[in-house]
This record gives C-alpha cells, sequence and structure tokens, in this order.
C-alpha cells in the first residue's frame, strides 16, 4: 500500500463525516425550498434534495386505521410542562377523550358533516370578501401586562369535536377558568359562551361567570375599543358586539376586558366578546379565539408584547397527538421558509399570500400566475385560513391542476366522486401506494411540497380517497387547513411574513 494511502483514507472519512453533519437531511414527507427574500431576517434557503423522483409513497393501511379508532372518554388531565428555551404550553386531549357527550358518529357521517360546514364556511368568506367592509382602527388605548415573551398552547384537531376547526385550552377570567376555544385565523374579535346565557350551545366545559371572575370589566359606549367594533351597538351603557359566521353561527352580547392564562403566562385587559345569545357550530367549544389580521384579533391586541408573530402546526386528522399554538418572536423557527405576506385593505383579517403557480409530479402545470393575483380593487387572491378545511382555486386553474394529477395517477383505480370532490380513487386493496408529490410555487421563488396524506384524503371506512381540492366560482383561492397540516406555520404579521417549516408535526 502506499505510504499517502492511510492520510488520504483520513481526509476522505473527514470529508464525509463533514457532509453527514451539514447536508441537509429533508423534512418527513414535506419539502420546502426557498429563494432568499428580501427582508434579511427572512432570507433563508432551503434546498429540495430528497423528492427528486417527484413522487411519494401513501400509506393507505395506516390512515385507514385512523379512521375506525373510536376515542374513548376520559377524565380531563390537565398537565403543564416547560420547552428546553422556556416556552410554557398546555396538554390537550380531544373531546372524546374527556367527555361522554361526543358526537360518536362513523367517520363516513362526521366526514359529510365537515364537507358541509366547509361549504358554508366557504360561501360566507366569499360574502365577506366581496361586501367592502372595512374596520376602523386606532391607537390601542390599553394596555397588556405579559409575565413571559413567548407563550402557547396546544392545538386539538376539532374535526371529531363536530366544528371542522381548531382547538385551544386557555383559561378565563381570574381566578382562570379552563375552556377550550376554536382558532380561526380568518377571524378577529374573541369570544366565549358567557352567564346568565340567553341562548348558548352545548360545549365542553361549564359555561364561564363573569360574576366568578374579579379581572372582568365591561367597555363602556364611548370607550375607544368600542369605537374598532364593526358591528357595535349600545345597550345601558355598555358596549355591545354581533359577529355572524355565515354558516348559521352567530354570537351576540356584550365587549370586557378580561385576563387569559395560557399555562403560567398571563395576559391583561384583552378585550374579548362575552356571549349571552350564541347559535352554531362551536360544538365543544366555549368559543372562539380570532388570529386575524385585524386590530381586534388576539394577535393584534397584544401588538409589540408578541413582536406580532405566532406560530401553530395543526395536528393531522385522525391522530391521537396534538399540535401547537405559539405566540412571540421566540416562536419563529430559523431556517423556515418565507413568503411576503399581501394586504388587502378590503378584508385586513385575512392572510393573503402571493401564489404564482402549481405543481404535479414535479413540474409545472401551465396557469396564468393571473388567476391568483389580488387585484387593486381587492378581489381574488389567495388566503390562508384555518378555518377552512377543503383547499379552492379559481375553476380554470383547478381543472389544469386536477386534469395534470389524473394524468400521473392513472394506475390507481377510480372511484366514484362526492360532494365537493370529484376526484377519487379506489384505495381498498392497498397497504401503500405511490403517488405524484403536489406543490405550491409561492410569489418570489419559495415552493411547498406537500405531504401526501394532505392530498388525498380518505372520505369513507371503504378505502375511498379523493384528491382534497376543490373549484371556486369565484376568483379567490384558499389553502385550507388539511392541507396545512403537519406543517409548522409561522406569521409574522409585524414585517410582512409567513414562514413554512422547517419542522412538521
Amino acid at each position: 500500500m502506499d505510504q499517502s494511502s492511510p492520510a488520504l483514507l483520513l481526509v476522505v472519512v473527514v470529508v464525509l463525516l463533514f457532509l453527514h453533519l451539514h447536508l441537509p437531511t429533508g423534512i418527513a414527507s414535506t419539502a420546502f425550498t426557498s429563494t432568499p427574500a428580501s427582508s434579511a431576517n427572512h432570507g433563508n434557503t432551503i434546498p429540495d434534495d430528497h423528492h427528486s423522483d417527484n413522487s411519494q409513497h401513501l400509506n393507505v393501511k395506516e390512515i385507514m386505521a385512523d379512521t375506525k379508532v373510536i376515542s374513548q372518554p376520559q377524565e380531563l388531565l390537565e398537565t403543564h410542562h416547560e420547552t428546553s428555551d422556556g416556552k410554557w404550553k398546555l396538554k390537550l386531549l380531544h373531546r372524546d377523550k374527556i367527555t361522554a357527550a361526543s358526537l360518536h358518529h362513523n367517520f363516513h357521517d362526521r366526514f359529510r358533516e365537515l364537507m358541509k360546514r366547509d361549504v358554508s364556511r366557504f360561501t360566507s368568506l366569499i360574502r365577506r370578501l366581496t361586501i367592502n367592509g372595512t374596520s376602523s382602527t386606532s391607537d390601542d388605548p390599553y394596555h397588556h401586562e405579559v409575565l413571559e415573551e413567548n407563550f402557547g398552547s396546544d392545538v386539538v384537531s376539532g374535526m371529531d369535536q363536530g366544528s371542522g376547526e381548531y382547538f385551544v385550552r386557555i383559561g378565563v377570567g381570574s381566578p382562570p377558568t379552563s375552556q377550550y376555544m376554536v382558532i380561526d385565523s380568518g377571524s378577529d374579535i374573541a369570544w366565549v359562551q358567557c352567564q346568565p346565557c340567553n341562548q348558548c350551545y352545548r360545549q365542553s366545559d361549564p359555561v364561564f361567570d363573569p360574576a366568578d371572575s374579579a379581572s372582568f370589566a365591561g367597555v363602556s359606549c364611548s370607550s375607544a375599543v368600542c369605537d374598532r367594533l364593526e358591528k357595535a351597538g349600545c345597550h345601558g351603557g355598555r358596549c355591545r358586539y354581533e359577529v355572524s359566521y355565515g354558516d348559521g353561527s352567530y354570537t351576540k352580547g356584550t365587549l370586557a376586558l378580561e385576563t387569559l392564562t395560557f399555562g403560567r403566562t398571563v395576559i391583561r385587559n384583552v378585550a374579548i366578546g362575552c356571549g349571552h345569545t350564541n347559535q352554531g357550530m362551536f360544538v365543544g367549544a366555549a368559543g372562539l379565539l380570532g388570529l386575524g389580521g385585524g386590530s381586534m384579533s388576539f394577535v393584534g391586541q397584544l401588538g409589540g408584547e408578541a413582536g406580532g408573530a405566532f406560530s401553530y402546526c395543526l395536528v393531522s386528522r385522525g391522530t391521537e397527538t396534538s399540535g401547537s399554538l405559539e405566540f412571540g418572536r421566540g416562536a419563529m423557527p430559523m431556517g423556515a421558509a418565507w413568503v411576503p405576506l399581501i394586504r388587502n385593505p378590503r378584508a385586513p383579517s385575512f392572510y393573503y399570500v402571493g401564489l404564482s403557480g402549481l405543481g404535479v409530479g414535479g413540474m409545472r402545470v401551465p396557469i396564468p400566475e393571473e388567476m391568483f393575483r389580488l387585484t387593486e380593487l381587492g378581489y381574488g387572491g389567495v388566503v390562508m385560513d384555518t378555518g377552512t378545511a377543503v383547499t379552492r382555486l379559481p375553476t380554470m386553474a383547478y381543472e389544469a391542476f386536477r386534469e395534470a394529477y389524473i394524468d400521473q395517477t392513472r394506475n390507481l383505480p377510480r372511484a366514484t366522486g362526492v360532494p365537493i370532490f370529484d376526484t377519487c380513487y379506489d384505495l381498498s386493496g392497498f397497504v401503500s401506494v405511490r403517488v405524484p408529490t403536489v406543490s405550491f410555487y409561492f410569489s418570489g421563488g419559495p415552493i411547498l411540497t406537500l405531504p401526501a396524506k394532505n392530498i388525498l384524503i380518505p372520505v369513507n371506512e371503504g378505502g375511498t380517497f379523493c384528491f382534497a381540492f376543490a373549484p371556486s366560482s369565484s376568483g379567490l383561492s384558499i389553502i385550507g387547513n388539511i392541507q396545512q397540516e403537519g406543517i409548522q406555520i409561522t406569521f409574522d404579521g409585524a414585517n410582512g411574513f409567513v414562514g413554512f417549516g422547517p419542522d412538521v408535526c
């Protein structure tokens, strides 16, 4: 052997070790590719080097097993834990785990009800965005005291709770009363059902009673906080609110300043609605935590204290695990693929993103970029929404997208379509199938490749899976929560960016 061989071998080993430590290994079933953004704080680049074959596995057997799981009611076990970076979270359980009052329909029935609600949700969004509704803004007239800079809660899927939304568990009032709240990135006001209850739907916990809270303070009609409501009224000198969600759901009551608790983090003087007359599809939840972009949303009220930033991971359907919701600059991950947010003055509550195109199997579908563009008049565009389940695309874009997917799945047996979905497959005889990747091409370069289970989803217990996208007769596109599941998503409202990754959940 040549005398230089040992030295050469050592060099090779060192190089291989360096590559192993520094090359990206990929992120489960989700790929992120980004080009540097204009902001120095959002210029991370994540190579897409693990989907070179432009297809991925869909574990049919595992997904079908989840549709047959029926959770058994358990006592609520509230445990707190602190992460390594000092953030406090709350552990959550599905409502099926904590109360016998859950609706134990079979999977097909739950799915059908979810689709009905989703159609109502989508219709209500279209109606809201076709009416020029602008909300007034003003300087924050009150101050919030936050004991910790970053705080959060776990997020649980509301699909089995009869709502189709996602729930967090927080404390309301002083002393705090634990309540489940639906999170909604398309709404601003936060509210809970309150005693005395003129009309209330069924919820998991006792209805909040303001008389038991030392921190509850009504808001006067002349308050600047009251002026910020889109629909403000006055009764007995107290500010009244009313919110309708377009699917028959609504809440009416008085506006108040109250203390909210997330684990050991206490936020005082949060403007919330105290709903005395409520109706709708919030089964299990005590109310709603609005995370929209408006000044009255929970995030908007926190302002500089949380840095206008929050991050969430939506739990995948059918799993027993929980996702997470965190607030504050410390919740912003390193290594995310950042996409600029687009502000629509006609709809300040919604988070718009620039979408330039769609890809199937690594090939870009020929769709004009203008089809996804937000017009100067505030029409069209692409909204990211936690309350809508199914991603909607303008009809022409959807048809081209669907045909591209069908062309690359001709080896899979087709099945009859179901309401909302027109492209379905019979996968009952498969343990696993290989399907083409689906990617969102965002303006400026970032590309998000979805996990396989966010593309084809089960619609019954018989093995029928459908392409989880639908056409929109309007120009509006919505990226729904099915496509967001299992992906870490971060909104940096202060700097105008949304980040994807780098983690999965």
